[in-house]
């Protein structure tokens, strides 16, 4: 029988070689799941093939507004300027070539602002991620204009990381046109190869509570009030393009325009200040400024993720606002979905990894390409019906899609 020193000093070593043998389980499981993440950053990637029947093509452009100062800019006396991307029917033709998912140049600012950890590890190597937007593409002769579809990102998001979407609006005949801003967006790169990251005093996600929802507002505000620029400079654009691509083929009376997260409360801001707006849509977007209290008077849609596991105090008071704008329009000017499943992050082109793997063990419900195609699905058919005179049935219940539900 072992005295109670040598007894205790063995339970001691066995608890020791526990913890030992816990945490360099620990360390391998880690090692495993930074070596799964790695090795899922370096897979290949293609995004969700178009669904209409026109061929995509991708134009960037860099417009400086010379009459009006950017509000969010932290040197005072700063023009607004913009980087515009369009996607567009275009004119199929063999062989072609792709363009960059993101140019090369962005790549590498986004890489530099990341910090390697994000870069190597949570997200995709964008550089592997390949798209269906042809380079250097004329637009389609099929039709002699297209309808105009505005597109704002979430928050700080780029433009392209919505590319998915705005490719499969552009297969089905529409002009779409996205747009980043210096100081606002994560990081923009000028045409000039000047980078401009995000100023930290237009970081939402610094703040809480009133602070964070004031400086919303403001974005809001200044993100509307540049959708504006944009529409006025594609008039000009219209009217006398000097490369002859967009000149008489963009459909200026049939303007909509849609948004994601804080992209679609600008959305719905947009619409109310500016009566181009034809039909709009907020993708999982919680109501900001003006339009809570003013409301809108174009068709729009609300597509939401599910928010049914989240907190009611937190969700209670977006449902209320966005409730009160459904219930002033029109019954045959308003829609109001739910996808079953979807995640907020969802409705970007990829997620990034620790959400995918979160999928993969069943944390998140619905899978990510199956939400983008059910988003595609109704923005399509959203603008079809206001924006191309499509019957309204089509956007009624189908039993292809069970994960839909139609609230009213």
């Amino acid at each position: 029988m072992p005295s109670p020193a040598k007894f205790k000093k063995r339970i001691v070593r066995r608890i020791f070689k526990c913890f030992a043998v816990l945490a360099i389980l620990g360390v391998v499981g880690i090692g495993v799941l930074l070596g799964s993440f790695w090795l899922e950053h370096r897979r290949e990637l293609t995004l969700l093939t178009p669904t209409g029947s026109f061929a995509v093509g991708r134009a960037l452009y860099d417009w400086v507004d010379d009459r009006t100062l950017d509000p969010l800019a932290p040197v005072p006396g700063t023009k607004r300027e913009l980087l515009v991307w369009i996607w567009y029917p275009a004119a199929a033709r063999r062989p072609f070539q792709t363009v960059d998912y993101l140019p090369a140049r962005w790549r590498a600012a986004v890489k530099r602002q990341m910090g390697v950890l994000l870069t190597q590890f949570l997200t995709r190597d964008l550089a592997r991620v390949h798209v269906h937007s042809i380079r250097d593409a004329e637009v389609s002769p099929q039709q002699r204009s297209h309808p105009v579809i505005l597109m704002r990102a979430g928050l700080a998001a780029l433009t392209t990381d919505y590319t998915t979407l705005a490719e499969d609006l552009a297969s089905h005949g529409y002009v779409v046109v996205g747009l980043d801003a210096p100081y606002r967006s994560f990081v923009v790169v000028l045409h000039d190869g000047t980078v401009i990251p995000r100023a930290p005093q237009n970081n939402a996600e610094f703040l809480s509570g009133v602070d964070q929802e004031k400086l919303a507002i403001k974005l809001v505000q200044a993100w509307s009030a540049d959708m504006s620029f944009v529409l006025d400079r594609l008039e000009l654009l219209n009217s006398s393009d000097p490369s002859g691509k967009f000149q008489g083929r963009l459909d200026m009376r049939r303007v909509g325009v849609f948004g994601h997260s804080l992209g679609g409360a600008t959305a719905l801001q947009f619409c109310h200040n500016d009566s181009r707006c034809k039909a709009g849509i907020d993708v999982d977007g919680a109501p900001l400024g003006s339009v809570v209290t003013e409301g809108v008077t174009q068709p729009f849609m609300f597509l939401l993720s599910d928010h049914s596991r989240e907190p009611d105090a937190e969700t209670r008071p977006v449902k209320a606002n966005i409730r009160s704008i459904y219930d002033h329009l029109r019954s045959d000017r308003r829609l109001e979905i739910v996808i079953r499943g979807a995640n907020h992050f969802g409705f970007r082109d990829e997620n990034p990894l620790p959400m995918r793997v979160m999928n993969a063990l069943g944390i998140m419900r619905l899978d990510g390409r199956r939400q983008l195609a059910l988003t595609a699905h109704y923005i399509d058919t959203f603008f079809d019906v206001y924006l191309k005179g499509a019957p309204a049935s089509e956007l009624e219940g189908q039993p292809t899609y069970p994960e839909i539900d139609y609230v009213h």
